[in-house]
């Protein structure tokens, strides 16, 4: 099994948007209802290098399988320490490691930039794979809000879930 995960390329555009598209038509992850074309994922892959957040692609076997990056968790200037976490995968490779893999390296490269704190919100309070993944990787449960969203006919909660990074809030961060 070849497993490895680098940051995103521009070449990797058409996976990516192919593999957020499914989650977008198909899937709670994401409460969006159109999925975004190429242009548009382009756009915000774009978005997030500006910002030196990381933005990473996983390979299984040489095909991008998978996708996550980091951006901010809210733009006022009190949460520039706290980024928020966004995982995709091919549901063909699911189960072979590949959202631990982007989570565990996506920690990794918010902590070198300084990043205190990591927030993910989860679509579907019955998502066990992505409550799961981030559970096993140290994030704690910090609150569901229930029927947040409408989507697929029905309502959706989000999972608020909170992981420390670095030295978390034991010290003030640098300047």
């Amino acid at each position: 099994m070849s497993l490895a995960v680098r940051d995103a390329c521009e070449a990797d555009l058409p996976r990516i948007t192919q593999i957020y598209a499914h989650h977008v038509r198909t899937g709670l992850a994401s409460f969006e209802t159109d999925a975004p074309d190429e242009a548009q994922m382009r756009s915000r892959l774009e978005a997030v290098r500006a910002k030196a957040f990381p933005y990473l692609a996983c390979e299984f076997e040489g095909r991008v399988a998978g996708f996550a990056y980091a951006s901010l968790y809210r733009a006022r200037p009190a949460y520039r320490f706290t980024l928020e976490d966004s995982i995709y995968v091919d549901p063909e490779f699911g189960g072979r490691g590949i959202g631990r893999a982007l989570l565990a390296r996506l920690i990794e490269r918010c902590e070198a930039i300084g990043c205190r704190q990591l927030v993910a919100v989860i679509g579907d309070s019955h998502n066990a794979a992505s409550i799961g993944l981030h559970s096993a990787l140290g994030f704690r449960m910090a609150g569901t809000l229930g029927s947040i969203g409408f989507k697929h006919g029905r309502w959706v909660d989000s999972v608020l879930m909170q992981r420390a990074i670095g030295p978390g809030d034991s010290s003030p961060p640098e300047s």
